[in-house]
């Protein structure tokens, strides 16, 4: 099995020369002005991006388990940065939100998340192109118990 950091640094050099070109879905970089939960953030100007291939815990509306610490975990990486974006197929979610790979200092933040444990895996048509490597850093994160998987055994938030 590839390290963690090795598949983060794959996807980063493939992501790295696979954004929309020819029409890209939204800014190609852009500064976060606010987190919302582990895998949104709103970009100044108003725009919200969620994270692809990852789904953290909520503490919006409802609080799940380790949705504070995934909030937490992703606004001490974005929050004031400035960001680049990359796009897959579908440019927007049923909320209006981009879709996009949020990229900080060359590394994928959900990516990270994930393998942190603070996140699973959430791979969705039609932008599945690297959603291999997510599911890979899920299975390292739940093998050694990291975040969600070491405390939230009886309440997982994904599955």
């Amino acid at each position: 099995m590839r390290s963690v950091t090795a598949v983060v640094l794959l996807l980063a050099g493939v992501l790295s020369g696979a954004a929309c070109d020819d029409a890209p879905c939204g800014p190609r970089t852009a500064v976060v002005a606010r987190v919302i939960d582990g895998d949104t953030v709103e970009l100044e100007g108003g725009r919200r991006v969620r994270y692809l291939d990852v789904d953290c815990p909520e503490d919006t509306h409802e609080v799940e388990c380790f949705g504070e610490e995934a909030r937490l975990a992703n606004e001490s990486r974005v929050l004031g940065r400035e960001v680049e974006l990359q796009y897959e197929s579908r440019c927007e979610d049923d909320y209006g939100r981009l879709l996009a790979h949020v990229f900080l200092d060359g590394r994928v933040v959900g990516l990270d998340l994930v393998a942190e444990g603070y996140g699973c895996a959430l791979v969705l048509p039609p932008n599945t192109a690297h959603g291999d490597d997510f599911e890979e850093a899920q299975a390292w994160a739940r093998a050694h118990g990291l975040g969600i998987w070491g405390a939230c055994r009886d309440d997982l938030p994904c599955r």
